[in-house]
């Protein structure tokens, strides 16, 4: 993806806020535990932090947290759920915090679009020696015959090379290093957590629904797309009828900064 369709794709949430801070999945407390487990205190940073779904995660785990989004709507969607947290306008290449002033900084399926050779100084400039990175990724678990159905049917524009669990391994392991210039976190490591989500067959095209790709499509491809998408559902009988568990993984990639 080129820099002009990553900008294009990144800023493509604010649009759809509501339908966002509704549909998107929560993140496995046990990854979460697992990317915070080496970070030196309890301060955290929740980078590009959307409408507050791994906020509201961190909140139960930790008293001292800190939400930051670029987007007005989805921030304004965070402020109005978590109104209790401290959420501020920035990103994650011009950061509102003082140098040091954090233990960790998380980012749910958001690191991917943050410019490291920008991003990079500015996430290690805002943490205290020793402290963690680690972005978090929901990806839908494949290795479920009728998951890995929907994910050839729909696309990936709606399940892309983030969103399975071996694609994710290789597209994200060097995720935490800039194009140019210096590495600042050292060497990664990288886990998977199981997860679920109850969905029904419209709630599930719904969240499709909210993907990047999805949203910056002209409406006909979208609409179509999304009719794909609730034909193979309603055509499957673990998903045709009611509510079932969408097998997913949290997915985490952490590094220590130097």
């Amino acid at each position: 993806m080129d820099e002009d369709a990553r900008r294009r794709h990144s800023s493509s949430f604010g649009a759809a806020a509501t339908a966002y801070a509704e549909h998107r999945p929560d993140y496995a407390h046990a990854a979460l535990r697992w990317a915070l487990e080496p970070a030196p205190g309890v301060r955290v940073l929740d980078l590009g932090a959307g409408t507050g779904k791994l906020t509201a995660t961190l909140a139960e785990v930790s008293d001292d947290v800190t939400a930051v989004e670029p987007d007005p709507a989805m921030l304004a969607e965070l402020r109005r759920t978590l109104p209790d947290v401290r959420a501020l306008a920035g990103s994650a290449e011009a950061i509102p915090l003082p140098d040091s002033s954090v233990d960790a900084v998380v980012a749910g399926n958001a690191m991917h679009w943050f410019d490291m050779t920008v991003a990079g100084p500015e996430i290690a400039r805002v943490l205290a020696p020793g402290g963690v990175l680690a972005g978090l990724w929901n990806v839908v678990d494949d290795r479920v015959d009728w998951v890995a159905g929907l994910a050839a049917v729909s696309g990936s524009a709606a399940i892309g090379p983030r969103d399975t669990p071996a694609s994710w391994r290789a597209a994200t392991a060097g995720m935490h290093l800039p194009k140019t210039g210096e590495a600042r976190f050292g060497s990664p490591e990288q886990a998977e957590f199981p997860h679920g989500q109850r969905r029904t067959a419209d709630s599930l095209v719904a969240t499709l629904a909210t993907r990047a790709g999805m949203l910056v499509m002209p409406e006909r491809e979208r609409t179509e797309a999304l009719d794909r998408i609730r034909a193979y559902l309603a055509s499957r009988t673990e998903t045709a009828d009611g509510e079932f568990t969408l097998p997913m993984l949290t997915c985490v990639l952490r590094v220590r900064r130097r």
